[in-house]
């Protein structure tokens, strides 16, 4: 075997057992497999006659054909060397057509790495194809760079919002090789590449500028992030607005092709017609319900507090792999949904135009009897296992003074929480949180 190259079976193996276990009616079996189901090895996998598939940080879905590569997505800035040294243990041939399924940076970043392969080659440029918004996308990431990079380093770690790179260049969230799109669509794009058809459709999910693809010779869906082996990703507390209720609409209309080979961007491609029904279906479902319950409450004058903290999705569902909330969650997903159809305001008319939140702060520690009872007591809290509450009322201590015991102790608590969430998006803030609060006390940040 080549280096760089998967098995077809280890891959498409993996995801049946997973699939099929967890599918089970009753519940999986007891040491029913669950992965792990998304794998940044960089490796191809052959899994269909001129269909290789690159498990990345955002994986590579490659078809060959007579006029050279169709390639759906480019994987990130840190992996698209290896998913480009991955392509070329595969084919050496051009690359016709790179699709994008949408332009976040971990789809698009590592495009540099593919042109320069080509150039070097002295292979054609490629036609880079997406959705119309795509390009206003890398637009809006250029005029908020800052931003991005610190939101990325809360996310992911402070290892992924550095100011430079390793040459010493200023580092940009969109990375500067990045290709720009020389074709774009708006609602349909069908394409014929040396013998091979291909249906983009542009649904809004994730992003307003996603593309997913219908290719029948594979009876295949390239799904981008539609599908990524976590609970949706439809709620980022961080990100411009996402949109569930279309995201499920989108799910459905995949269905409705009977596709027997699932190619999403994150995570394990699967095969089968019932196991790619029941994956798609179960997110569908999900997101469904969600935005049914959030808007039937809405319609009933509930507040968003009430909402956050009543509607939820069945354990049933989130117990399985290719739903698990480790990324985004649906508490998150509930408060889109609100802004999505409710604005900002969340219903509370004293948080319409609230005061400072120091001068509240120090407001309820006077009445409290002081910044050390708040803090007391949050840590109590904390210790019982209410960490919401906790963190609530040593954030109200902390906004109310400088003390750095109280700022350790932010800090301390805040570690504590994130320890108990099972979302990235979750534990990231948190952790900042934790970070900050260990700079504050130390007196190396400024309030």
């Amino acid at each position: 075997m080549l280096a760089g190259m998967g098995t077809t079976s280890e891959l498409l193996d993996l995801s049946s057992a997973i699939v099929d276990a967890w599918s089970t009616p009753g519940g999986p079996p007891p040491g029913a497999p669950e992965g792990p189901t998304n794998r940044v090895t960089n490796e191809l996998s052959v899994i269909d006659d001129g269909l290789g598939f690159v498990e990345s940080f955002s994986n590579v879905v490659a078809f060959r054909t007579d006029d050279g590569l169709v390639l759906f997505d480019a994987s990130s800035v840190f992996t698209g060397r290896g998913i480009t040294a991955s392509l070329r243990a595969w084919a050496d041939d051009p690359i016709h057509a790179l699709v994008y399924t949408h332009g976040h940076v971990d789809h698009v970043g590592g495009s540099g790495a593919l042109v320069a392969d080509g150039e070097a080659r002295g292979h054609a440029a490629p036609k880079v194809i997406g959705h119309e918004n795509v390009p206003v996308r890398f637009d809006r990431y250029r005029y908020t760079d800052g931003w991005n990079l610190a939101i990325n380093a809360r996310q992911f770690g402070p290892g992924f919002g550095g100011r430079t790179s390793r040459s010493g260049k200023p580092f940009h969230f969109l990375p500067d090789d990045t290709a720009e799109c020389t074709d774009t669509f708006r609602d349909r794009l069908d394409l014929q590449v040396g013998g091979l058809d291909l249906e983009l459709h542009h649904a809004r999910g994730e992003t307003d500028d996603h593309t997913w693809a219908w290719i029948p010779a594979h009876k295949a869906v390239a799904v981008g992030d539609f599908v990524a082996w976590v609970f949706p990703n439809a709620g980022n507390p961080q990100k411009v607005q996402r949109y569930p209720g279309e995201w499920a609409a989108a799910l459905r209309a995949m269905l409705a092709y009977e596709p027997e080979l699932l190619l999403p961007a994150h995570g394990l491609a699967v095969s089968g017609k019932e196991r790619v029904a029941t994956v798609l279906g179960d997110l569908a479902t999900a997101l469904e319900t969600l935005v049914a319950d959030v808007v039937g409450a809405m319609n009933q004058g509930a507040t968003l507090d009430e909402i956050v903290h009543s509607v939820r999705v069945s354990d049933d569902l989130l117990h399985r792999p290719w739903l698990r909330p480790i990324y985004d969650e649906p508490e998150f997903v509930v408060r889109n949904v609100w802004r999505l159809y409710g604005g900002w305001w969340d219903g509370d008319p004293a948080h319409l135009k609230p005061p400072p939140a120091s001068a509240l702060a120090a407001e309820l520690a006077s009445l409290a009897g002081g910044t050390d009872v708040l803090a007391r007591r949050a840590q109590e809290l904390s210790e019982a296992g209410d960490h919401r509450l906790a963190s609530q009322l040593v954030e109200l201590a902390a906004q109310a003074t400088d003390d750095p015991g109280v700022w350790r102790l932010r800090s301390e608590l805040y570690r504590a929480r994130a320890e108990t969430e099972t979302s990235l998006m979750a534990k990231g803030v948190f952790t900042e949180a934790a970070r900050a609060g260990e700079a504050r006390a130390d007196g190396e940040a400024d309030r």
